[in-house]
């Protein structure tokens, strides 16, 4: 009888997040082998490739991300309570996963996506297209009219809550306890004004900071 494997796919894909969270550049076959304590040959028995190895670590999390994204976007009839609840959801999975949400401050184009099989692009590409439909669907429900607003639902799902994960990410913070809160009051407040001109209003004074934060941050990693 076949002796059972040792480790199986899940356990070699969790090592690999733990080095991919500080760069796609410490994810190699024999890194990730080492750090579960298996023969480097035996990883090539699930990977063909550091490619694949790739694709795959990166793909997993990214579903897994979604997941949850997407059953935020079907949680509630009212356009309105279902986008506050996609933008906590990126602050929160990435509280509970802060390796997996570093991992993906780094996008597929780091994880070597030029070089990934076909199957791998088309799981990414499906995955792509479902979130730009579903924003697309929830801007339609809100009364998106033109470009403007729909670039305002997508920096008020997408953007902001981004810009939050990553600035105390990459600083080595984690997320304070305020952060779904404060995401939630701006997209709120953003989302007002797909519906009603914003030229006498103002911006609650919490996301006003946040914004204020934001843009520092930017300046001091560009």
């Amino acid at each position: 009888m076949a002796r059972p494997p040792r480790f199986d796919t899940d356990q070699i894909l969790d090592a690999a997040v733990r080095l991919a969270a500080a760069g796609p550049a410490g994810v190699t076959m024999s890194a990730v082998a080492q750090a579960i304590g298996a023969p480097s040959g035996s990883m090539y028995h699930r990977f063909p490739g550091r490619t694949a190895l790739l694709a795959e670590v990166w793909l997993r999390t990214v579903e897994r991300f979604q997941e949850g994204y997407f059953a935020a976007l079907g949680s509630a009839p009212d356009p309105h309570p279902t986008a506050r609840a996609a933008a906590r959801h990126v602050i929160s999975w990435s509280r509970a996963h802060p390796q997996e949400a570093s991992l993906l401050l780094y996008g597929a184009e780091e994880f070597g996506r030029a070089d990934w099989s076909e199957d791998h692009k088309e799981r990414a590409d499906l995955g792509s297209r479902r979130v730009l439909d579903s924003i697309g669907s929830l801007a339609e429900a809100l009364g998106a009219a033109g470009p403007q607003d729909h670039e305002r639902v997508t920096l008020a799902l997408i953007d902001l809550p981004l810009s939050v994960v990553r600035r105390h990410l990459r600083a080595g913070q984690p997320l304070p306890p305020h952060a779904e809160d404060l995401t939630e009051d701006c997209t709120t407040a953003l989302l007002a004004g797909v519906e009603a001109p914003r030229s006498d209003a103002t911006e609650p004074e919490d996301c006003a900071e946040l914004h204020r934060q934001t843009l520092a941050a930017g300046a001091t990693s560009a």
